[in-house]
């Protein structure tokens, strides 16, 4: 009997013992959720005061912010400073230098300068062909002029006058594209060059022997259009196909130079 009484005790005093832990972590769980909610709302409140504390800011920051004139004036910084602004820089890779993402970059510059020396290259050398073909026209239809002008009706040759002066302007546009084409192929020269020197000096030594043989393409062609251009412009300024006159005054002019004496009366 007594055996069988603190048997049962002993499982009161366990079960108490349980439902005392169980207690106690059910009110862990409850304190724990309470302090989530805590640091949440904590979180919240200081989330609201800064965007309220950036507004404040914007507002203060837009009334003084400049004028419209004062903003078309310094376009031009602002605009270089976004174009700096939004200009990626790349994150060093695990396993790279710096001295090995420089030659990289140093590799793209250079086949950049390679693209923009390529299309200036083909711009001027074609502006130069369409120049002396276009010479090669005036010159010989100013001497075919100049030899059949006097066996012309007067319709006749001022037909072929008219095509004259449109040769000559055709000419003289394309000069002017040959001296714009020109100037830019320069600056692409200038940048060629320049990115071989920074390829070389990074280290990037195939990228700047690719750069220099590409400079060198592109040098030989021009010059070789250029010779091809010098002889046009001789035999334009030897034919004086550019600026001679009309040889036959048209229709209406001999009719003004006969005299009226000469005239008949029907």
């Amino acid at each position: 009997m007594r055996c069988l009484r603190k048997h049962r005790a002993t499982s009161f005093q366990s079960c108490g013992v349980v439902l005392c832990e169980r207690t106690n972590f059910l009110l862990r769980q409850t304190n724990m959720a309470a302090f989530r909610r805590g640091v949440f709302g904590f979180g919240l409140s200081y989330a609201k005061n800064l965007v309220r504390l950036s507004a404040v800011v914007v507002r203060t920051q837009l009334m003084k912010f400049p004028t419209k004139t004062t903003i078309r004036k310094s376009w031009m910084p602002l605009s270089t400073i976004g174009a700096l602004c939004a200009t990626p820089f790349t994150q060093k890779h695990e396993g790279l230098s710096h001295e090995d993402l420089i030659r990289r970059a140093s590799s793209l510059v250079t086949d950049s300068s390679n693209t923009f020396l390529s299309q200036t290259t083909l711009a001027l050398v074609d502006s130069f062909t369409q120049y002396v073909k276009t010479i090669h026209k005036l010159v010989t239809l100013h001497k075919h002029y100049v030899a059949s002008a006097s066996k012309l009706t007067p319709e006749e040759e001022d037909s072929v006058w008219q095509v004259i002066v449109r040769q000559r302007q055709e000419v003289s546009d394309l000069r002017e594209d040959c001296k714009r084409f020109e100037s830019t192929w320069i600056m692409a020269i200038d940048l060629s060059k320049l990115a071989a020197e920074a390829a070389f000096n990074a280290g990037a030594d195939q990228a700047a022997v690719t750069s220099q043989s590409s400079l060198q393409v592109a040098q030989a062609h021009v010059e070789q259009i250029r010779q091809l251009t010098l002889k046009a412009d001789a035999n334009l300024k030897e034919s004086n196909a550019e600026s001679s006159h009309r040889i036959r005054p048209s229709a209406a002019s001999e009719e003004e130079d006969i005299p009226d004496a000469y005239l008949r009366e029907d």
